[in-house]
């Protein structure tokens, strides 16, 4: 429902469908997408997909079969119907039956208006969403997501109800809003001495990354370097190298430390596995924010009186 998105760059896999959606704008500085999964269980039964490390997220899975994840040590099997996934710092191996996923990408600073819990305790791990939310609240938001059409009515229904849990402002936003700018810059090389630079001090800058992003800022920093490049390569397809990887990586020895510490394998091993779902998320959701930037930054007079384009997906559940 985004104006000007171009579906056929999804690049989704056959008997596959991948919705991505750009919440409320009210909302739009705590969630970063919603997206649908829909897969044919024929064509999908028992396949691996993998997760990149990633912002925390709320997951609903509406499929009517169990989906396992590993995350480092730790394996969960399954995971829940409704289930909160902390901030990542390590790839997540998933194996799915097909049907029906639903996915909330969370910010930082929308873990602050919505959850009342330090991110730090949730770091690398899943739990059952109504251990951090209303229990009646994830109910009904299961409920109103398996009786819509798991489509297009998925977007409103995920603004109804997260517009009514948020809380108001904390004194902490702005800051919170800084140091998000800070970690996607490129240009920030030392992410303490750049918040210094904007009135923060170490201290407290370390307590705030602890609370609000789940990891201390030099790990906060290196995780974003590290999955830029990865990002990079991964569009790069065959023709992926060492040539786009950060410039603050010293040599290729340094962006392959940080591959063990993200990853558990080489870059070139995680590239040559099978990853059609997770280079369908990246390039929907490229192509998502992409459009929605340019319908923002067109003059309000172009935009006026304009109707949205309905985007179509096919074999949507």
């Amino acid at each position: 429902m985004t104006p000007g998105v171009h579906v056929d760059r999804f690049d989704v896999p056959d008997h596959t469908a991948l919705r991505v959606e750009m919440p409320a704008p009210a909302l739009r500085d705590l969630v970063s997408n919603y997206h649908v999964m829909d897969s044919e269980r024929t064509h999908h039964d028992g396949r691996e997909q993998w997760l990149l490390p990633s912002w925390p997220a709320l997951r609903f899975v509406l499929a009517p079969d169990p989906i396992t994840l590993t995350i480092g040590s730790r394996r969960y099997d399954p995971i829940p119907e409704a289930a909160l996934y902390g901030t990542a710092s390590k790839a997540m191996q998933m194996t799915t039956h097909g049907g029906v996923t639903v996915g909330v990408d969370l910010t930082p600073l929308g873990w602050a208006r919505l959850m009342n819990r330090r991110a730090d305790l949730y770091r690398d791990r899943i739990v059952p969403l109504e251990t951090v939310l209303p229990a009646a609240w994830v109910a009904r938001t299961l409920q109103r997501l398996r009786d819509s059409d798991q489509g297009s009515e998925v977007k409103a229904i995920l603004d109804d109800m997260l517009l009514a849990i948020v809380a108001p402002a904390t004194p902490d936003d702005a800051a919170i809003v800084a140091v998000q700018r800070l970690i996607a810059d490129d240009a920030t090389r030392d992410l303490s001495a750049a918040a210094t630079a904007v009135g923060m001090t170490p201290a407290a800058l370390r307590r705030l990354a602890t609370r609000y992003f789940g990891f201390p800022p030099k790990t906060l920093l290196i995780r974003t370097r590290f999955l830029r490049s990865l990002v990079r390569m991964m569009h790069a397809g065959d023709d992926a190298g060492y040539g786009a990887i950060a410039p603050t990586y010293f040599d290729a020895s340094h962006f392959l430390r940080d591959a063990d510490r993200f990853l558990g394998t080489t870059p070139r091993r995680f590239l040559r596995q099978d990853h059609r779902y997770l280079s369908a998320v990246l390039k929907a959701t490229r192509e998502v924010r992409r459009a929605a930037r340019a319908a923002t930054e067109r003059p309000a007079s172009s935009r006026a009186g304009a109707a949205a384009p309905v985007q179509h997906l096919s074999n949507m559940g």
